[in-house]
């Protein structure tokens, strides 16, 4: 059974480990997990990794998404999306107030550099435990701000009380908060009523495989469609290992520096370590005596 990272496109109404459960089936996968959940209500990029790809999913946890989003103006809730209960409506003298330059303004804002508060419902933990599952008992837990960055806001179109977004940022970046603060900001409350993850990454929604397609696929044919494990990390720079370097690997020995024709010098840079055929073997980070690599993750082969 091949390892590597599988892209799929998540339907509505859906939670991330039914899709994990669905994939691990299909593919009869000793282990399979996602480098990061999307909320039932929201549809798009799901990565799903397969066997030893599960030993990588953690280098995309920081990487950038992209989203679109729907802002319902006027009415929030207390998951900050349409699944949850209205907890304010806003009057309809606010809502005739609400102007296009006003919105496109304040939406603008929220690009860079900022904390953000995550919502009550989310798979945040406490103690251990998911913070919306404390939330349905009632048990709301307000987790302090975090630093997140927006780099890009396209506004696609506006038609109070929709506001249709494009939102480029950085991990841990939720978009129901953006869209609650959004609401906030104008005055008249808001809540994500629609979410697409486009991007995550380097991988795009364009390459992703339908939920429907990859159930009536066998097995081999979804192989085809997984990314293998060193071209998923074509962000960090590749070092060929012979034969000999590649035992090393196998048995765990030291790697020395000058072992290798070229070394990236980069400080803290993780290398990907492969053979002839591409076949990733190990990730390696340059020790701080930069005489020697230190192990991250060693791959089998």
């Amino acid at each position: 059974m091949k390892s590597g990272i599988i892209a799929i496109n998540k339907p509505c109404g859906i939670s991330s480990a039914r899709i994990v459960a669905i994939v691990k089936k299909a593919l009869a996968a000793k282990k399979v997990g996602h480098t990061g959940t999307l909320d039932p209500f929201a549809t798009g990029l799901l990565l799903c990794a397969i066997n030893q790809g599960t030993r990588i999913s953690g280098f995309f946890l920081g990487g950038h998404k992209r989203y679109l989003a729907r802002i319902c103006l006027g009415v929030e809730t207390d998951t900050y999306d349409l699944t949850g209960k209205t907890v304010f409506t806003a009057p309809q003298k606010v809502m005739d107030g609400l102007k296009n330059q006003d919105i496109q303004e304040i939406v603008k804002s929220f690009i860079g550099k900022q904390e953000q508060v995550p919502p009550a419902f989310s798979a945040l933990k406490h103690e251990g435990r998911p913070l919306y599952k404390l939330a349905r008992q009632g048990k709301i837990i307000q987790k302090p701000p975090r630093q997140i960055e927006i780099f890009e806001i396209i506004i696609n179109h506006i038609e109070v009380p929709n506001i249709d977004i494009d939102v480029f940022c950085s991990s841990g970046t939720y978009i129901r908060s953006l869209g609650f603060d959004i609401g906030r900001k104008l005055g008249c409350g808001a809540h994500l009523s629609k979410l697409c993850r486009t991007q995550s990454s380097q991988f795009l929604l364009d390459n992703a495989i339908e939920l429907d397609a990859l159930e009536k696929l066998d097995q081999k044919a979804i192989e085809k469609r997984m990314v293998p494990l060193s071209d998923c990390l074509e962000f960090m720079p590749p070092m060929v290992a012979d034969r000999s370097i590649a035992r090393k690997i196998k048995f765990g020995r030291k790697l020395l520096k000058n072992e290798f024709k070229s070394v990236p010098e980069k400080e803290n840079q993780l290398i990907r370590v492969i053979d002839e055929k591409n076949n990733l073997l190990a990730i390696i980070q340059l020790s701080e005596n930069r005489e020697e690599y230190n192990y991250s993750c060693v791959f089998s082969s």
